[in-house]
């Protein structure tokens, strides 16, 4: 499985075989200075309807858009939604979101989306077994570092990837990554927007895969 990060919550993510997942795509967005997404996939999953994450309409290759929560199981992947929301308010501030939460060679991701609360044992038992998360970690629209550390912890992956924080191409009034990786053991920089994720070779104790956006 290769892991590529576009940015900001945005990620293509393709099996050994060539299928591949585009997460939460974005358009042009005031405070976002990423490149325009051209890239194809078979599926894409919408965990919102915000224009930085919903720009489905962007990705080629005719892929299956899925923005419900139901369970999907196509072309070897298995993909299914988790409701939550978008802030701590039952959703009354921003709405919804879904986590979405699939297979690929073996290997259990969940994309946390915008999620805006720390998770329930509810919502936990329905995420179930991951190896790799992918958290957004700076805050005022999402969780912040100590709530996706704590969500983390909960969710007890073997590789964590932060995403939705600031950075040179992310003006949003949100704290970069540094916040979250603050204390943290296993942090590895990869100094591109790609990595690839073996199931056999997966570490045995939490790592910590930080990304250089590629658009």
């Amino acid at each position: 499985m290769k892991v590529k990060w576009l940015g900001p919550s945005a990620f293509k993510i393709t099996s050994d075989t060539g299928t591949s997942i585009i997460t939460d795509p974005y358009s042009a967005y005031s405070g976002l200075s990423y490149g325009e997404i051209k890239e194809s996939a078979d599926f894409v999953t919408i965990s919102h309807e915000h224009g930085d994450h919903n720009n489905a309409a962007a990705v080629q290759g005719n892929p299956e858009v899925v923005k419900e929560a139901a369970p999907v199981e196509k072309k070897g992947i298995k993909l299914n939604g988790v409701s939550t929301y978008h802030d701590d308010a039952g959703g009354s501030k921003r709405g919804g979101n879904i986590i979405f939460c699939f297979e690929m060679d073996g290997i259990r991701v969940c994309h946390l989306g915008d999620l805006g609360h720390p998770l329930g044992d509810k919502e936990a038992t329905q995420i179930g077994a991951v190896d790799v998360v992918l958290t957004p970690v700076g805050g005022f629209f999402t969780i912040d570092a100590e709530t996706a550390t704590g969500v983390c912890n909960q969710l007890a992956p073997k590789v964590i990837i932060p995403m939705h924080f600031k950075n040179d191409k992310c003006a949003f009034p949100i704290s970069a990554v540094d916040d979250f990786l603050e204390g943290k053991t296993g942090v590895s920089k990869q100094g591109s927007s790609e990595v690839e994720l073996k199931k056999e070779n997966l570490p045995a104790t939490t790592q910590i895969i930080v990304l250089e956006p590629s658009l």
